[in-house]
């Protein structure tokens, strides 16, 4: 069974910084390209970024471009999340996802989800 793990969530000022973790189990996320997604209160499902296998693929969604940045450890099967410059709008819970396809900025896309870390950012 595919696992995904987040962690590293928490409440920041803004201007404050969090990294957040996805750890996948096994060969979750081997060869596959994954991605950050999250979701505010009362929202949609929001893209954040992804990035493939390699990681010779990067894209951001314009909201979090120059302030978050995505990264992968293969050898730890763990992907991750720095966010700099939190903004109150940055507000939600944050989920990793894994997708077979080498580009995906859609959730319908991604295939495996973990259960989402919250992150609140305060005014």
């Amino acid at each position: 069974q595919v696992q995904l793990v987040e962690s590293g969530g928490g409440v920041v000022q803004a201007g404050g910084s969090l990294r957040l973790s996805c750890a996948a189990s096994g060969r979750a996320s081997s060869g596959r390209t994954m991605g950050w997604f999250r979701q505010a209160p009362g929202k949609e499902r929001e893209f954040v970024a992804f990035i493939t296998w390699s990681g010779d693929r990067i894209y951001y969604a314009n909201s979090v471009k120059g302030r978050f940045t995505i990264s992968r450890d293969n050898a730890k099967n763990t992907m991750y999340l720095q966010m700099n410059s939190l903004k109150p709008e940055d507000t939600a819970v944050y989920l990793c996802a894994a997708t077979r396809m080498v580009v995906a900025t859609t959730d319908s896309w991604y295939e495996n989800w973990g259960q989402g870390t919250q992150v609140t950012v305060l005014s």
